[in-house]
C-alpha cells in the first residue's frame, strides 16, 4: 500500500506543471453550467492520453463524460467539476480587475476541482499498473453544479450504479472533511397567463398575470410561519410585464424550495402548489407548473472523512511563499473583519479565535460538524445515496472571503489555488489506494452508508420525462452576453 502511495504521489509531482496548465486553461475558460465544451474536452482529453477510455455525452449532457480504466471489483469512484459563474471575471490580482468586464469566472474553484480530480484518478491507474492492482478507476466529469444540479441527470441514468466509494474534491477555506448534511432542494418555475388589456382605458376587460404571481408570493410568505425552522423558500419574479399601461398576460417566477430531507420538500412544495392554484383561482389566470430540477440531502460517512484526513496527515499541508502570504494578506484587506468573525462563528469553527488573524489555515482539522445541516445544497448529495461519498475541501481561498467572491477567482487562478489542486489530488490518490488495498475497510463504509440511509429509499427528485435544459442554459449565457 505505501509504495502505490508512493508511486501516485510522485506521478503527481513529476507532472505537476501539465496539471497546474490544465487547471489555468479551465480558470481562463470560464465557461457556464452545460456549455463547459472546451474544459470538459480538455479533461477528457488528458485521460485518453493516459490510457483512459472515456464515454462523452452521457445523461443527455454534451459536457458530461466518463472516463474509465481498469476491470472487475473495487470500483473507485472519482469526481471532478468544471463550470465557472457568471460576472465574476478577475485577473489573479489581490484587488478587483476583471479579466473581461462582465465575463464569467471561477468563483467556487471548479477549475481546480476538476483538475484535482483528474489527477488523483490518474495517479492511481498509473500505482495500480505498476504494482499490478485490480480494479476498476471511474472518473465522473460532473457538468453545471452551481445551476443545473448535472450529477443528478447522471444518477438517474445509473451511471453510479456500479461504484463501490465516491471520492470528490472542492477547493475551500480549511483542510477537513466535513460530516454535516445539506438541504435538499427543488427548483420550481410557475408561469400564470392572463389577458392583456389597456391598464387605464378597459382594465376591466384584462387578467393580470402579475397579480397572480404578486398574490402567490403574499400566499408563500404567509406560509413562513408554518413551515419547519430549517426550510428556506426564496424566489425571483422573472418576468412581470412589458409597460405599465399594460395589463400583463403572462408572468413568472421561480422558487427553490430547501429543507433537511426530501420529504420535507416535498411537502412544502405542495402547498406551495396550492397557494399557486389559489393566487390563478383569485385572478382568473391559468397557471402550469414546470418543475426544473432538484436534489436530495447529503448522507456523509465518518470512515470515508477518516481515511482522507489520515491522508491529508501523511501527504502535510503545503507551505506558503512569503509571496503567496502577501498576495493573501492584500486579499485579507478587503474582508471587514467583522464578517470574517461572523463566518467563523456561523461555521462553529473550533477554537475559532485563533484565527481571526490568519489568511492562509494550513492546519488539518479533524470534522467538528456531524449532525449538522447546512442551508445551501449540491448534487453531490445524490451521489451520496448511491454509495459511499467523501467531498472534501483543502484550503484554496483566503479565510472569511465570501463564497462565489472574484476574491475566490484570484486565488483560484495562480499559486495558491495550484497547491490546493496538487494536495488535494494526492489524498484523493491516497484516500482511493487504502480503499482499493483493504476490503475490511470498504466494508465498514458501507456497513456505515447502509446505517445512514436505513428505513429510506431515493427516488429521482427529476420528472422522468425532463432532459437537461440545454436550450435554456445556451439562452441564459446568450442573454448575460447582451448585459456586457
Amino acid at each position: 500500500m505505501e509504495k502505490a502511495k508512493e508511486i501516485a504521489w510522485n506521478w503527481i509531482d513529476e507532472n505537476k506543471g501539465r496539471l497546474i496548465e490544465v487547471c489555468d486553461k479551465i480558470w481562463r475558460y470560464a465557461e457556464l453550467g452545460l456549455l463547459e465544451y472546451k474544459s470538459s474536452k480538455l479533461l477528457a482529453d488528458l485521460f485518453r492520453e493516459n490510457g483512459f477510455k472515456v464515454e462523452m455525452g452521457v445523461a443527455g449532457m454534451p459536457t458530461a463524460f466518463v472516463a474509465t480504466w481498469g476491470e472487475g471489483k473495487p470500483v473507485i469512484g472519482i469526481m471532478g467539476e468544471f463550470d465557472a459563474l457568471p460576472g465574476l471575471s478577475q485577473k489573479p490580482v489581490p484587488y478587483r480587475e476583471p479579466l473581461e468586464e462582465g465575463a464569467p469566472g471561477h468563483g467556487c474553484g471548479h477549475n481546480i476541482h476538476g483538475t484535482s480530480g483528474a489527477a488523483g484518478a490518474i495517479a492511481l491507474k498509473v500505482a495500480m499498473e505498476q504494482l499490478g492492482l485490480k480494479g476498476t478507476v471511474k472518473f465522473f466529469g460532473t457538468p453545471a453544479e452551481e445551476n443545473y444540479s448535472g450529477k443528478v441527470y447522471m444518477v438517474r441514468e445509473g451511471l453510479f450504479s456500479d461504484v463501490d466509494i465516491v471520492l470528490s474534491h472542492h477547493p475551500g477555506q480549511l483542510n477537513t472533511a466535513g460530516l454535516s448534511s445539506c438541504n435538499a432542494i427543488t427548483s420550481v418555475k410557475f408561469h400564470f397567463y392572463g389577458k392583456s388589456s389597456h391598464a387605464a382605458g378597459s382594465p376591466e376587460m384584462g387578467r393580470s398575470a402579475l397579480d397572480a404571481v404578486e398574490l402567490m408570493n403574499i400566499g408563500v410568505n404567509y406560509l413562513r410561519e408554518h413551515v419547519i425552522d430549517k426550510a428556506r423558500i426564496h424566489y425571483i419574479i422573472e418576468f412581470g410585464g412589458t409597460q405599465p399601461n399594460i395589463v400583463p398576460d403572462y408572468a413568472r417566477s421561480w422558487y427553490y424550495i430547501r429543507a433537511p430531507e426530501w420529504d420535507q420538500v416535498e411537502a412544502i412544495y405542495k402547498r406551495i402548489l396550492k397557494i399557486a392554484e389559489g393566487a390563478a383561482l383569485m385572478t382568473e389566470t391559468e397557471m402550469k407548473v414546470e418543475v426544473l430540477g432538484g436534489s436530495y440531502n447529503l448522507l456523509p460517512n465518518k470512515v470515508l472523512s477518516e481515511v482522507v484526513i489520515k491522508n491529508m496527515r501523511e501527504i502535510g499541508a503545503p507551505e506558503y511563499t512569503d509571496e503567496e502570504l502577501e498576495f493573501a494578506a492584500k486579499i485579507a484587506e478587503t474582508i471587514p473583519k467583522e464578517e470574517k468573525i461572523g463566518m467563523l462563528r456561523r461555521i462553529e469553527l473550533p477554537n475559532w479565535e485563533r484565527y481571526v488573524d490568519v489568511n492562509l489555515v494550513r492546519d488539518i482539522f479533524d470534522p467538528w460538524d456531524e449532525g449538522k445541516v447546512y442551508p445551501a445544497s449540491t448534487d453531490v448529495a445524490d451521489v451520496s445515496w448511491q454509495a459511499p461519498t467523501m467531498e472534501f475541501s483543502t484550503t484554496a481561498f483566503v479565510l472569511g472571503s465570501p463564497g462565489h467572491s472574484w476574491q475566490n477567482v484570484a486565488c483560484a487562478g495562480m499559486s495558491i489555488g495550484h497547491k490546493s489542486m496538487l494536495f488535494a489530488a494526492k489524498v484523493i490518490a491516497g484516500a482511493a489506494i487504502d480503499f482499493l488495498t483493504n476490503p475490511e475497510l470498504l466494508k465498514k463504509a458501507w456497513d456505515e452508508f447502509k446505517r445512514r440511509r436505513a428505513g429510506r429509499t431515493y427516488k429521482s427528485p427529476l420528472p422522468p420525462d425532463l432532459k437537461p435544459p440545454l436550450e435554456v442554459a445556451k439562452a441564459a449565457a446568450e442573454a448575460a452576453l447582451r448585459r456586457r
